[in-house]
């Protein structure tokens, strides 16, 4: 179910117990709840990270989502959190990435002793929360700074191998940690693309030809589909059409997706 944290608890002797649900003091399960029309993407969760976030020696919850905000889940010791979420702040207002698809990994960014926000996004490239607050102090949080800008973005269905690609694309993952040995810290970032190799016979614009002519033909099934939606087999005659589209874009190309991850050296 979207928004819910599994928990397996540990044993003394390394074994862990089945993922249930992790709850709260009212004994329902943590979700950030959705207020009025919002659509549901404030409430499906990333990276969930337990840390002291407010120095009272107590684990609680930072989490990012969907729509790109953060919320901190209060700890109150010996795994009991209180129910209802607090979005974190900057300033006056909610921190947000610029973008979706925030993805919290807190760490002490620029060694000033207390914990920042490094995040990546849908949108690719690393951004930068600054905690000015201090040693032991509430968190005082700053607007996000681009750290690596998002690498160039290859539109979908455009012919990529490997050796295109210049940065991370999309759908950022990062991690923290000094890679090389030399007392600063490095970045991972791992990422979302989609390679894409023309069909063996075609020439490029061949290939440019045949997918234009194929992207008209979406556009207009999807249109037609869209028009007969009250008439049942209508839809259907309609929906078989696309999916017999998109079954035959493999006799155009071939399509790998996958990830990388790169290493970014802190100079």
């Amino acid at each position: 179910m979207a928004g819910l944290f599994q928990i397996l608890w540990g044993g003394p002797s390394g074994e862990f117990q089945a993922a249930e649900p992790l709850v709260g003091t009212d004994g329902e399960p943590l979700i950030i709840p959705i207020e009025g029309p919002s659509v549901q993407t404030e409430n499906i969760c990333t990276r969930p990270t337990a840390i002291d976030w407010d120095s009272d020696g107590d684990l609680d919850l930072v989490v990012g989502n969907f729509a790109g905000s953060f919320y901190l889940f209060t700890g109150l010791g010996n795994g009991k959190f209180e129910p209802t979420p607090q979005p974190i702040m900057s300033g006056d207002e909610p921190l947000r990435i610029s973008g979706v698809h925030s993805d919290p990994f807190l760490i002490d960014w620029d060694g000033d002793g207390d914990i920042d926000i490094l995040s990546g996004s849908g949108s690719g490239g690393v951004q930068w929360s600054e905690n000015t607050a201090g040693v032991g102090k509430p968190p005082q949080l700053s607007s996000f700074q681009t750290l690596i800008d998002p690498g160039e973005q290859i539109s979908y269905n455009t012919p990529t191998s490997e050796n295109d690609l210049t940065g991370p694309a999309s759908s950022t993952r990062i991690w923290a940690d000094d890679v090389n040995n030399d007392g600063k810290l490095d970045l991972l970032v791992g990422d979302s693309v989609t390679l894409i190799s023309i069909a063996e016979g075609l020439t490029l614009e061949q290939f440019k030809q045949k997918h234009t002519e194929w992207q008209k033909a979406v556009r207009e099934a999807s249109a037609e589909m869209n028009s007969v939606s009250d008439d049942q087999e209508k839809l259907q005659e309609a929906l078989k059409r696309i999916q017999s589209l998109y079954a035959s874009k493999a006799d155009l190309m071939s399509e790998e997706r996958t990830g990388f991850v790169w290493l970014y050296l802190q100079k």
